[in-house]
């Protein structure tokens, strides 16, 4: 008889209390269909990830864990960030399932294609990317900006999977090899391509926010995208030095103008030819150190070898028991 698969759903969440009753409600609904078609073993769980929350999402939270064994919930000592809290999800229960599906906990994720993504799973494919078929619920400047990031990224030699937003599918082998790396600098997206394993995508719609606002703001998205950039290549490093070597040889050119020039008992008038390069290169010089700077940063951050994330309270039914 063939086995059937432990699923585990992971969904963090910061802030979310005018919508964590309801998804709870609708992935309930699901998880006892799958189940009950035998599609997931009776064991598969769902477990919130409560970022440091400051609202009342920790006690719903609580709640409803204690009404229902399907749920479980963890709480971080402290808001780390979404890389982090999906990191602690995952590793909370790797080694309690065959697999696991990330989403967020305002299910813009559609859960309708969780039954696809454990059909892609089980015909061999140890990860399975989540793609967003159409962006039309977000503004042109954010569509603009990740487009760009993705362009960048691409340019730097790291792959990441376009339109992709941490909905995907891990099994064990990938969590397990995801447990081995060890830097704080975190951006899950750049890591699980790297892993390697047989993968596929699926493509997936979308859903508007039922209530509340999105907790990506674009100081977050800014830290995620330098995270990224920082965390897999040394490109800018590498420009930079490409950068020095052209403006040196341009110096050396300007050099023997201005010796030609004062040889035949010229001028160089203007105040514009002396101000325009002192600001052109004052402003590259700013931020070739700026760049150097974020990876200094990220080595310092690296080295002090601190902890991603602390968990401050567990609830974890296994087996329909409740902790």
């Amino acid at each position: 008889m063939e086995k059937i698969s432990i699923i585990y759903l992971v969904l963090p969440c910061y802030n979310e209390e005018q919508v964590i009753e309801d998804s709870a409600e609708k992935l309930k609904v699901l998880m006892d269909d799958l189940k009950e078609k035998e599609r997931i073993s009776t064991e598969s769980r769902v477990l919130f990830v409560d970022d440091g929350s400051t609202d009342s999402t920790w006690k719903l939270l609580q709640d409803i864990c204690h009404d229902q064994s399907l749920f479980g919930a963890i709480k971080l000592a402290h808001n780390r960030g979404h890389q982090n809290a999906l990191l602690a999800g995952m590793m909370t229960v790797k080694d309690s399932c065959d697999a696991v599906i990330t989403l967020d906990a305002d299910l813009q994720h559609d859960i309708s294609a969780i039954p696809k993504f454990i059909e892609l799973y089980e015909q061999g494919n140890e990860v399975v990317y989540g793609i967003r078929q159409s962006r039309n619920g977000e503004s042109g400047f954010k569509r603009f900006t990740g487009d760009a990031f993705y362009g960048l990224m691409e340019m730097l030699g790291t792959k990441v999977i376009k339109n992709h937003a941490d909905y995907r599918l891990l099994g064990s082998k990938a969590l397990q090899a995801l447990s081995k790396y060890e830097e704080s600098n975190l951006f899950l997206r750049g890591i699980i391509p790297s892993i390697g394993f047989q993968s596929t995508t699926l493509e997936y719609e979308e859903k508007p926010r039922l209530a509340g606002e999105s907790k990506y703001s674009l100081r977050k998205m800014i830290q995620l995208a330098m995270a990224g950039i920082t965390s897999f290549s040394v490109r800018p490093l590498q420009l930079i030095t490409f950068c020095g070597g052209v403006f040196f040889l341009f110096s050396i050119v300007m050099l023997i103008y201005a010796i030609c020039v004062y040889a035949q008992n010229g001028s160089v008038p203007g105040w514009t030819s002396i101000v325009a390069p002192i600001w052109l290169l004052g402003g590259i010089q700013l931020l070739a150190l700026g760049i150097v700077g974020e990876y200094i940063g990220k080595i310092y951050l690296e080295t002090k070898h601190r902890p991603r994330y602390e968990i401050e309270a567990m609830i974890i039914n296994q087996n329909g028991d409740k902790e």
